[in-house]
C-alpha cells in the first residue's frame, strides 16, 4: 500500500498536467469552432441568421457572453420527455469564448427545457456533452459568416 500511493500521486500530476498544457483554442470540446478577428455583434448576427434556417428560434441571451436557440421537440422527444400538458423543447446555448487577436471560440450546450419561456414553470436539464458535437455544421457556417469582421 505505501508504495501505491506514490504511484498514484504520480499518475494523477501527469494528467493534471496534460490537462493544464492543451490551448485554449483546442478545449472547447465536441464540436467547438473559432472565428477569427471578429466581434460578439458579427458572430450574434450570424448565429441569428443560421439557427432559424434549422427551425430554431431566439432564446435567452446573455450578452455579451452567449445566446439561446429554442426548438419545439417532436413527436419522439414528446413521447421521451413530454408529460400531459407540458411543452418540450431544445435549446442550444451558444456561448462566445474570447481568445487572442479578436477570435472567438464557439461552444454549445444543448439542454432539455419543458414550459420553455413560462416564468416560474420553465424547467432546463442539461443534455449529454456528445449532442453538442451535432451543432458543429451550424458552428461552422456562423464561423464562415462571422470571421473577419473586425474588432467593435
Amino acid at each position: 500500500m505505501k508504495r501505491l500511493f506514490p504511484f498514484l500521486a504520480v499518475c494523477a500530476l501527469v494528467l493534471l498536467a496534460g490537462c493544464l498544457a492543451v490551448p485554449v483554442e483546442k478545449s472547447g470540446g465536441p464540436g467547438s469552432v473559432v472565428v477569427p478577428n471578429t466581434n460578439v455583434n458579427a458572430i450574434i448576427a450570424a448565429a441569428s441568421d443560421v439557427f432559424p434556417q434549422y427551425g430554431y428560434s431566439a432564446g435567452p441571451v446573455n450578452y455579451p457572453d452567449s445566446i439561446s436557440f429554442d426548438k419545439k421537440s417532436g413527436a419522439f422527444g414528446k413521447i421521451l420527455y413530454g408529460s400531459y400538458g407540458t411543452t418540450t423543447s431544445v435549446r442550444v446555448k451558444l456561448t462566445m469564448v474570447p481568445l487572442s487577436g479578436n477570435s472567438y471560440q464557439l461552444r454549445t450546450k444543448v439542454y432539455r427545457v419543458t414550459d420553455a419561456g413560462q416564468a416560474g414553470f420553465e424547467d432546463s436539464r442539461a443534455m449529454m456533452g456528445l449532442w453538442s458535437g451535432e451543432f458543429k455544421p451550424l458552428l461552422q457556417k456562423i464561423s464562415a459568416e462571422a470571421a473577419n469582421a473586425g474588432s467593435m
